[in-house]
């Protein structure tokens, strides 16, 4: 800037950030009120915060409608993506919070609930600003701020997983889960810099411009490839993919379960979509070099997550290395859609976002059900000996969750695996599809053995098992619809192609 010359800040479009200040302030209201008056009466913490999200997901929802008829755009002089890609991640992450809320505060108002953990203000607030943090990460069109908003979602998921100060195993999930999230973080800032320093350029379509703009013979671009290689390698740790997931068991264990649910699920939106956006929109002049990585990465997580899945012993590792597996499914979908020029690289974009989306909802819903039966403690496979002979309504529930996940017909899970397998075939990715069916029939045993263990298997005690009022709404809410988008799948198929228009 010249001296002299009159500073002209960005113009701001208030409508369209709504859904982030709706967040923040719902946060910092959060704090100060709760700070300045007496611990309010149980529920009422998670009441407000469920409230907040809840508009937020609203607002972004009405905004995601209104796109059906125009056109994506950028925000704050282009570092904040408004598209239909963006929204529906948003939404997703604000249905997150509420959902945990929800589950938390059954927690919170029962008489054997884990009150320590979700009868104060701290852990609400860190969901809101995890929920900020994972909105800006699935919007950001710039890397300054993808890393913002991954700083921010990690900060608070780190706090969450240690918020049972009760138990040392969760002290110890949430210092694993800083270490290694530390190393991760560092990968991605050198990533950014190297691209930085091989482009010019921080904004994803800026990035895009001048790629496509060279033209080098012979091709020079270590310095673009180590940036590429350092911002995946990043990624991979946040994703869960193999072998960067060496901390997902330990900290999906050791965390109070609701938290453990919230990062499978809000965690998994936030890293996919902006590593969708990323990949996709910055680099793809080269997707050559980096899509084979992501088959690699996708082969190794599908096959390792499922073997390990099956051989565990607690229900939460189960479900974590589970998660391990669903991360390798929305990998195929990346893959798929690294092949530019191709009939199968928008149908990569829209069925890994609705792969996603499907996912979180599956996962809020089996951890709520696993909170239920073991209240922030053990959970062991022999906890759900015979629930389905003192609760059937509960077991049901929990079954049509694992049913989906396994990838049965009329469940979400079938409509998500089967729209990441028909990208691939359509890539001509036959290997990786037939991995995929496979790996999808092995991690079948796994939610076979949680339900044998339910149906067929003496109960441990005659008592029923408790489920309050609101843990049945929200398991009630997952169940319903993952069977809606199961029976109706055109409710999620017919917004495939206006998820592939991102904005630049």
């Amino acid at each position: 800037m010249n001296p002299g010359t009159d500073f002209v800040p960005p113009s701001v479009d208030w409508y369209g950030l709504s859904p982030y200040l709706v967040l923040l302030g719902g946060a910092l209201l959060l704090l100060l009120v709760g700070a300045l008056t007496p611990r309010w009466p149980r529920g009422w913490y998670a009441v407000f915060t469920a409230v907040t999200a809840g508009a937020a997901g609203v607002i972004a929802g009405l905004q995601f409608s209104e796109l059906a008829t125009g056109q994506p755009r950028t925000l704050v002089s282009g570092v904040i993506a408004h598209d239909r890609f963006g929204l529906l991640a948003v939404v997703a992450v604000c249905t997150a919070v509420v959902i945990t809320c929800i589950v938390a505060s059954d927690l919170a108002t029962s008489p054997d609930g884990d009150t320590a953990q979700t009868g104060t203000l701290e852990p609400y607030s860190m969901l809101l600003t995890a929920a900020i943090g994972g909105a800006v990460m699935v919007t950001a069109n710039d890397l300054i701020v993808v890393f913002l908003g991954i700083e921010i979602l990690s900060l608070s998921l780190y706090v969450l997983a240690a918020s049972d100060r009760r138990r040392t195993s969760s002290q110890e999930a949430g210092l694993k889960y800083f270490v290694l999230g530390g190393f991760s973080s560092a990968f991605l800032l050198y990533g950014i810099a190297l691209v930085y320093g091989a482009t010019g350029q921080t904004g994803l379509g800026d990035i895009q411009t001048v790629l496509a703009a060279e033209i080098t013979v012979p091709r020079n671009d270590s310095m673009l490839l180590a940036g590429s290689a350092l911002l995946l390698v990043g990624f991979a740790f946040k994703v869960s993919l193999v072998p960067f997931h060496s901390w997902t068991p330990d900290v999906y264990h050791g965390s109070p379960t609701y938290v453990t649910g919230f990062m499978a699920s809000l965690g998994k939106v936030a890293a996919i979509v902006a590593m969708v956006r990323l990949f996709v929109v910055a680099f793809p002049s080269r997707a050559d070099d980096w899509r084979p990585v992501v088959l690699v990465l996708a082969v190794l997580t599908l096959v390792v997550g499922s073997v390990l899945a099956i051989v565990q012993s607690d229900v939460k590792r189960m479900l974590a290395y589970s998660s391990v597996s669903h991360a390798g499914f929305m990998l195929v979908g990346l893959e798929s859609a690294g092949r530019i020029g191709s009939d199968s690289a928008p149908d990569g974009v829209s069925s890994t976002m609705i792969y996603v989306v499907l996912y979180s909802v599956l996962a809020l819903g089996s951890f709520a059900a696993v909170s239920v039966i073991t209240r922030g403690g053990s959970a062991a496979l022999d906890e759900f000996r015979g629930v389905a002979r003192t609760n059937p309504v509960f077991a049901l529930g929990f079954t049509v969750l694992l049913l989906a996940q396994a990838g049965v017909p009329l469940t979400s899970g079938f409509i998500a695996k089967f729209g990441v397998i028909r990208a691939a075939v359509a890539g001509e990715s036959y290997v990786l599809a037939i991995l995929a069916m496979v790996s999808a029939v092995i991690a079948a045993y796994l939610y076979l053995r949680v339900m044998v263990s339910m149906w067929l298997a003496e109960p441990a005690s005659d008592a029923p098992r408790r489920v309050g009022p609101a843990a049945r709404v929200a398991l009630a809410a997952t169940v319903a619809v993952t069977l809606v988008i199961g029976v109706f799948p055109s409710v999620v198929l017919d917004l495939g192609d206006s998820l592939t228009a991102l904005a630049r």
